[in-house]
């Protein structure tokens, strides 16, 4: 220990503060490259459309203002497809971690009726699936096109979160289990008292896997739903970015007459200005919800990837 401490206690050799310097530097650039994009679009969404849309903008806002940010919220649809999103990504992320815990704890007892044969079923639909057509005469007769349901269901089982979760339930002590069963404790109240209050970092890393990829879907909208009360705040994003001339004419037609200003504005906006902003507003909850479950993800992903 003392010869520790002896050792930090040594200056730095040039050597070592050069590979400090180029390290700060190296990381600082690749923190900047991934924080760009979003600087960007928020920086083009309030700044002047006529500018935004020449390329203008680059590195500093110019003539600031929040005009398009209230035009897009009048937009129709635009609230209920976000009711639709927020929907799909809370449910969703619950019963995809939930379903990973028990399945992941399920497949870490010896008791379970041929486990090693399911396990490695369930392994092989990671590399192999039936195709697209199939899975959708499947939803079809499963009843489920045009269901809210579509975003849910078919997402719940999914076989990385499961191996995840057993490979991180594998490394909590067998006898915290042994000791509740002695007690009379049912497999059930093994579950719930036990290994899920154990297993909160794992198990935030699912629900960030899972909210993520439920938030940023709309294939499953493109494929599965022609309803528009069901269409996810993503498809819509999806359309507006493909069709962004018309909706520009959205925007305009949204005042509905009754505000002249509203409208001049509104003709004033161009398909990349709408783009910005659009964009800036999908990705924005993400954005704050992320950070809260950062601090477990590192852990929870690495918390039984080695034993011993």
């Amino acid at each position: 220990m003392k010869a520790l401490v002896k050792e930090r206690g040594i200056k730095k050799t040039k050597g070592d503060i050069v590979f400090g310097i180029l390290n700060y530097a190296v990381f600082g650039l690749f923190t900047l490259i991934c924080f760009y994009p979003f600087y960007y679009l928020i920086i083009n969404s309030v700044s002047a459309n006529d500018l935004s849309s020449n390329g203008s903008i680059n590195f500093l806002p110019s003539q600031l203002h929040l005009e398009n940010y209230k035009q897009v919220l009048q937009l129709k649809g635009l609230g209920l497809a976000a009711l639709v999103s927020v929907g799909r990504t809370i449910i969703g992320t619950i019963c995809t971690v939930l379903a990973s815990a028990f399945l992941g704890f399920m497949f870490t007892q010896e008791r379970m009726w041929r486990r090693k044969l399911w396990y490695r079923l369930m392994v092989v639909t990671m590399y192999f699936n039936a195709g697209l057509i199939p899975m959708f005469l499947t939803m079809q007769n499963l009843h489920l096109t045009n269901s809210f349901w579509v975003y849910v269901i078919p997402v719940i089982v999914q076989p990385f979160n499961i191996i995840l979760v057993k490979t991180y339930m594998e490394s909590i002590p067998r006898s915290l289990q042994e000791a509740a069963e002695i007690d009379g404790a049912g497999i059930m109240k093994v579950f719930l008292k036990i290994i899920l209050p154990t297993s909160t970092p794992i198990l935030a890393t699912i629900a960030i896997f899972a909210a993520v990829a439920q938030w940023n879907s709309f294939q499953d909208t493109l494929i599965y739903v022609t309803d528009q009360k069901l269409y996810s705040l993503q498809y819509i994003l999806y359309q507006y970015i493909n069709q962004a001339n018309s909706l520009a004419t959205m925007v305009k037609n949204s005042s509905g007459g009754t505000n002249l200003n509203m409208a001049a504005l509104a003709t004033q906006q161009t398909p990349t200005s709408i783009r910005m902003t659009v964009s800036v507003i999908v990705v924005m909850p993400i954005l704050f919800i992320y950070p809260m479950f950062q601090r477990y993800f590192v852990k929870g992903i690495m918390i039984g990837s080695v034993k011993g």
